[in-house]
């Protein structure tokens, strides 16, 4: 049998930007990121833990960026906001914060279990981190 998952991607106007912050506020790590002669992102993998998420630059003139945008381009606006597993979660706050996320909703006890947050980036993506695991045993 096959093994599924799924890994989110998000397209930014500065990927290389994106990539940095993503590893020192969040704590990615660079699994594979493709980039050109000058340094450019074309193409991010990050890790982090045994979840990952691929990032790339905005390409409003490809047949697949014309379906996408960034929440700048819509007014502020996310369709989707990844959730990540956390353990440590507070000092994963204290990090994000440190290396300025704008947190939107700050950490707290849920009354589904677990603890979480929510930030937002420098391009306005929303990143939901949280210590609450919906695939451990209740």
């Amino acid at each position: 049998m096959s093994k599924y998952g799924a890994i989110p991607a998000l397209n930014y106007k500065d990927a290389n930007a994106a990539v940095a912050f993503l590893t020192n506020a969040f704590g990615f790590k660079e699994h594979f990121v493709y980039r050109d002669d000058n340094n450019t992102v074309h193409h991010a993998e990050l890790s982090l833990g045994n979840a990952m998420v691929m990032i790339g630059p905005q390409r409003s003139e490809s047949d697949f960026g014309k379906m996408t945008g960034t929440p700048a381009e819509a007014n502020g606006l996310n369709t989707q906001t990844p959730y990540f597993i956390i353990d440590e979660i507070d000092n994963h706050y204290k990090n994000a914060v440190i290396n300025g996320a704008e947190i939107v909703i700050d950490i707290k006890d849920e009354d589904y279990g677990g603890r979480g947050y929510s930030c937002k980036d420098p391009e306005g993506f929303i990143w939901n981190f949280g210590s609450y695991n919906p695939y451990s045993e209740k």
